[in-house]
């Protein structure tokens, strides 16, 4: 158990006041403005170098020989390289981008501070960069993928520059990598045939996986006997996998922006059938709508009308009012 003596803070709330295991510097900056940091110094000594340099700083400001941007690009220098990716991330995450690509971002930038070696702003280096992409490329990483890890530093850069972290992007004069010339995959449309397989694949798979026999001399074969009601319920939930198929290749959507959708947003009865995408919901937050085919609309309403039916028959089981 410990304890700790309790003393009364600025705005009157109790603070518990514990013993740092570095010193702190207390001191006015170049604005005029009480500033209270660590020195992460653990020696007197060595923390009154740190205070000095930082009141040095301050009246440089009030002379005017150095900007606020100017001092504060220098106070961010001492700060973990983590710390600032933790604030770039936690700007992306206010900005609204996709949790997938912020997800993506923190990685490739984890991953790039420890292959490169860079632990703060004072680190990074568009040579070490350059470096560490040509080893990439020795190892038959892709183009395409090595232009996304430098543009995760060009964009981490570009913030630091923007928050005065640092005063200029040190990644922003590495080229790209050919990606044109690099594909690993050549892109195509699919035919109608194979269209027709893969729906017609989807929508007997739920089936075909449950009836499949797993083990025994006759493992791998289609005999499973399954109940009545199983069976009806796995054929609709083939005919639904085929029906999001169908709506992901007719409609060009991407899986989140499909899935934002909800019945209120379709207009199935209108001369031409379409669905409203709001702007949150696009990659470019930018709102659209999509045109549905007709045939397309048909299996929409189809579904749609099934469901309905199915929880208004749910609800009078249980003795509900809808």
């Amino acid at each position: 158990m410990q304890t700790a003596p309790v003393i009364s803070g600025r705005d009157g709330a109790d603070r518990i006041t514990v013993e740092s295991g570095t010193y702190l510097a207390k001191y006015r900056d170049g604005e005029g403005v009480v500033q209270e940091v660590s020195t992460g110094c653990r020696t007197k000594d060595g923390a009154q170098s740190i205070l000095k340099e930082l009141s040095d700083r301050a009246e440089k400001v009030r002379s005017k020989i150095l900007t606020p941007g100017e001092a504060s690009t220098a106070d961010h220098q001492r700060t973990a390289l983590g710390d600032h990716f933790t604030a770039y991330l936690d700007y992306q995450t206010a900005k609204g981008l996709n949790k997938t690509r912020i997800a993506n971002n923190r990685s490739r930038l984890n991953r790039l501070a420890t292959d490169c070696g860079f632990r703060h702003l004072s680190d990074l280096s568009a040579t070490v960069l350059e470096r560490w992409l040509a080893d990439r490329h020795s190892e038959d990483m892709s183009a395409g993928n090595r232009n996304e890890f430098r543009q995760t530093l060009v964009g981490f850069g570009n913030w630091c520059v923007r928050s005065d972290r640092i005063s200029s992007n040190p990644f922003s004069a590495v080229a790209k990598a050919d990606a044109k010339s690099d594909q690993r995959r050549k892109r195509r449309a699919m035919t109608e045939a194979e269209l027709a397989k893969l729906l017609d694949a989807a929508r007997r798979r739920p089936l075909v996986d449950a009836m499949t026999v797993r083990r025994g001399k006759n493992k791998g074969e289609v005999l499973a006997s399954l109940r009545p009601e199983t069976e009806q319920r796995l054929r609709l939930l083939g005919q639904e996998q085929a029906l999001l198929y169908k709506t992901y290749l007719l409609t060009g959507l991407r899986n989140s922006e499909l899935a934002s959708l909800t019945a209120g947003q379709l207009e199935l009865d209108a001369p031409a059938a379409f669905a409203v995408l709001d702007a949150a919901d696009k990659k470019n937050r930018q709102g659209s709508t999509i045109a549905i085919r007709g045939d397309l609309a048909d299996e929409l309403r189809q579904w749609l009308d099934g469901k309905l039916t199915a929880l208004q028959a749910d609800c009078r089981r249980r003795g509900d009012v809808m």
